[in-house]
């Protein structure tokens, strides 16, 4: 069964690790992308009993005519799940793909292939695209809003015609055709769980009836506020598509011996060493005009995008993250992907600190052991 599946009330996974991570930022002790950091990592959280791995798509930097700049260094998502999958054991693995910069013919292969790799642990994230270097560098078009979620519609149902009919079939839609369309062999799940972040109304309403998991940035620290934002994706999906999701989110972890030390740790590396030529153009790619909003807001907004591209913050004690992590789960949160800066010791300390107190809340059951 595929661990997304489990019994666990929050479901753990790490995200970003196929390259420096999700901060934007130039603080000395940050990862660089390579498969040593990859590997190591995914076989740490399996041992923890995560149910997830996420890597991100993309495909160039923010930072304009910096092609060594380290956001823009960053694995193939695909050929990443397929090592990922032969190195664990349990957890499990997601490929990312944008829809524009890839066939669904090829998508559909390549997710069967880990699929089987893995023993039926893969899950597929699908991106409308909207990053409009990316896409120029592929001559994929640049589509109005709504439209790229039409798009996103038809190259999903064209992959799920590929993962279940056993005959040849063709295809005649508004953007593809496909004559003789067959994929073989099928992959281990008869489904292959789909996720997707829709955050516009149109967005939502694609999450809502395609995804099994609907990721979400969440915009408030208030429990009662996050669970109206979740809830709104859980009651769309139930009563317009009769279908039950799960609502994920992403956060970024700062674990310290006091709150004002992990706080103070947060603006070193997200304030102090920002990467500012990449925060800058996010903002311009976003239509994102700091002038027109009040000072504070745009701070705060560059703060939290630089620490972990819009992730809820966990940040203080191992007391306050398990507090802030039970606060998501009682909201509605089903699962959260993990970010730190240094990966490596924050996963260590989350495992050893907060993940027995995320079990005596019932949050959590203890791990299997893995042997991997």
């Amino acid at each position: 069964m595929n661990p997304l599946l489990g019994d666990n009330t929050l479901k753990l996974g790490l995200f970003c690790t196929n390259g420096s991570g999700a901060a934007l930022t130039l603080v000395p002790e940050a990862h660089t992308t390579s498969w040593d950091f990859s590997l190591r990592t995914a076989q740490a959280a399996d041992r923890a009993g995560f149910e997830a791995v996420v890597p991100f798509a993309r495909w160039k930097g923010y930072a304009p005519n910096r092609p060594g700049h380290k956001a823009g260094t960053v694995l193939d998502p695909f050929t990443w799940a397929a090592g990922i999958a032969a190195a664990t054991e349990r957890i499990g693995v997601f490929a990312t793909s944008h829809a524009p910069t890839m066939h669904p013919i090829v998508a559909a292969k390549q997710s069967a292939t880990v699929d089987l790799i893995s023993g039926g642990r893969f899950a597929l994230n699908v991106v409308g695209g909207w990053n409009r270097p990316e896409l120029e560098m592929f001559g994929a078009p640049m589509r109005e809003h709504d439209e790229r979620y039409d798009h996103l519609a038809e190259w999903l149902e064209v992959i799920e015609k590929l993962w279940n009919e056993t005959e040849e079939f063709d295809f005649h839609g508004r953007f593809f055709d496909v004559l003789g369309g067959v994929s073989m062999p099928k992959p281990h799940q008869r489904h292959i769980p789909i996720m997707n972040a829709g955050g516009s109304p149109r967005g939502m309403r694609f999450a809502a009836e395609h995804a099994d998991l609907c990721f979400v940035i969440v915009q408030s620290e208030d429990e009662a506020k996050v669970r109206q934002q979740v809830q709104g994706y859980k009651a769309m999906a139930r009563d317009e598509f009769g279908r039950d999701v799960k609502v994920w989110t992403h956060t970024v972890v700062v674990q310290r011996d006091t709150d004002a030390e992990a706080e103070a740790y947060l603006r070193r590396f997200s304030v102090e060493y920002e990467d500012t030529e990449s925060v800058d153009a996010w903002m311009r790619l976003q239509g994102i005009e700091a002038q027109t909003m009040p000072p504070e807001v745009a701070a705060a907004m560059r703060q939290r995008f630089a620490a972990g591209a819009g992730a809820f913050p966990l940040v203080g004690t191992v007391e306050t993250i398990a507090d802030r992590m039970e606060m998501l789960s009682a909201a509605g949160i089903d699962g959260t992907l993990l970010t730190w800066v240094d990966y490596d010791a924050g996963l260590a300390d989350f495992t050893r600190d907060v993940l027995p107190l995320l079990e005596k809340r019932g949050l959590r059951a203890p791990a299997p052991v893995v042997t991997a």
